[in-house]
């Protein structure tokens, strides 16, 4: 039996169900309200197919291709830093980006269900917390169960988003989104230089 409320703590860490808030805002101000569902709920069950597949057979892939995790932190944390520069300086995104960020099916996909939910983080986290040395069967389906709880809660909180949007406004909106740019940036570089140490510490 896992510990619930420490994996679901971890989880809502690592996905961080209020951090997407603002991503939210952000990427889909240009929407109306039908879309912004869909690309929430699409963003949502896309996060929720990869981190259940970095739950089946994360381990599994990074042993075959004798990658040690602390590696795939620190590319993680890379990717996840480019897109926290993409957040801050959004003036300089290059077009194709641009691009990507105007169609709803591709918003869902980037930057919503990879990397801001399905983060490097958590992905990480689906590999660690269920460890086929470590973990059962059934105490993997526990910890999956706790994952797509903290999932459904990030689909709540981005629904509230619009109205959050309406409130604040575009300029709120632009803020917001740079500042999260610098936490994640500030996460990524965490992650990289935990990794680094976690490489050199085996």
């Amino acid at each position: 039996m896992i510990d619930y409320v420490s994996v679901f703590i971890f989880f809502f860490a690592v996905i961080d169900p209020v951090g997407t808030i603002p991503v939210f805002i952000a990427v889909t101000s240009r929407f109306d309200e039908k879309v912004k569902r869909k690309i929430a709920l699409k963003a949502v069950l896309v996060a929720t197919g990869v981190l259940l597949f970095f739950i089946i057979a994360g381990e599994v892939i990074l042993t075959a291709i004798e990658i040690p995790l602390p590696a795939f932190e620190i590319a993680g944390g890379i990717i996840l830093f480019m897109f926290a520069i993409t957040m801050i300086f959004g003036d300089s995104k290059p077009d194709e980006e641009i691009g990507m960020v105007r169609n709803d099916s591709e918003t869902a996909i980037f930057p919503l269900a990879i990397p801001s939910l399905a983060s490097p983080g958590a992905m990480l986290a689906a590999v660690l917390l269920t460890k086929n040395s470590t973990f059962s069967i059934l105490e993997q389906v526990q910890t999956a169960g706790v994952m797509i709880s903290v999932l459904a809660i990030a689909f709540i909180f981005m629904l509230a988003a619009s109205s959050i949007h309406r409130f604040i406004g575009n300029s709120g909106s632009s803020i917001i989104s740079r500042v999260m740019g610098m936490i994640l940036a500030a996460v990524a570089t965490n992650s990289v230089l935990s990794g680094v140490k976690i490489y050199f510490e085996l």
